[in-house]
């Protein structure tokens, strides 16, 4: 099955592996979190990188997320590049997970300024973003609380926002989803009536429902801000939607490809 993987999506296969697992030796060894550096953070924060606008695709936040995420990338990447071709499947690929990461961030950075206006105290939020520069993710409540104490960051609404600013800044966005929903969401408008089969329950279903209800839903769960989850729903939304556009755009201009 290995060998029958197309170029392009074998060589994503491995990269997003070798990640992974030097995550995992830098975690265990080194105590380093490599997601604190790679994963994407929400513009206007502390932590944001420009490179993390492509880091973040090829970082994964467990066995499983990965496991899922290529197991997909092998059932719908090798059939999508053998369509397309190397050059136009790593254009949708990396256009996906782009525009999943814009409207991601994009909204995060809203939340973020609004944040910053309800903090509404200079001192305040310069001291924390030099200590989030500084701990990342080990920041504690100890440290929020002093903090606020220090700069006089008032109990209630502000300083509630100071602690939300400080977890929205720190909790990367890790993962391929995005470029896998844009991938999903190709081949649902390519080939709507193909039956995938589900592993469980096994059962076959058209792929316009399968990944149509599936898209529905991440719809729906963006909207409810990730309430305990800690899945970015909005970047599966938005990669779907970039898919979804550069193939109706190729189908407007004559260019199925089959």
């Amino acid at each position: 099955m290995f060998g029958n993987i197309k170029p392009v999506t074998k060589n994503l296969l491995i990269l997003n592996v070798i990640l992974y697992l030097l995550a995992l030796f830098f975690e265990s060894q080194k105590g380093i979190d490599l997601a604190d550096y790679l994963g994407g953070h929400y513009f206007g924060t502390p932590l944001f990188q420009p490179y993390q606008m492509v880091t973040h695709f090829f970082m994964h936040g467990g066995f499983w997320h990965i496991f899922m995420n290529m197991y997909v990338l092998v059932v719908f990447g090798s059939f999508l590049e053998s369509l397309w071709g190397p050059k136009r499947f790593f254009y949708v690929y990396v256009a996906s997970a782009l525009g999943a990461f814009l409207l991601y961030s994009g909204v995060g950075f809203f939340q973020i300024m609004e944040l910053k206006s309800t903090i509404n105290n200079p001192e305040a939020l310069a001291a924390l973003n030099g200590l989030l520069k500084e701990a990342g993710r080990n920041i504690t409540d100890g440290d929020l609380i002093q903090l606020a104490q220090r700069y006089g960051v008032e109990p209630g609404a502000q300083f509630n926002a100071y602690v939300q600013y400080a977890v929205k800044s720190v909790i990367p966005m890790v993962g391929a989803s995005g470029a896998i929903f844009g991938l999903m969401a190709a081949f649902a408008i390519l080939f709507p009536n193909t039956e995938l089969q589900l592993l469980f329950p096994p059962i076959p279903i058209k792929a316009k429902y399968l990944i149509g209800g599936y898209f529905v839903l991440e719809l729906y769960l963006s909207f409810q801000d990730g309430k305990g989850d800690h899945v970015a729903h909005l970047a599966h939304v938005g990669g779907a939607v970039v898919g979804a556009i550069i193939v109706l755009i190729w189908r407007k201009k004559g260019q199925n490809f089959y």
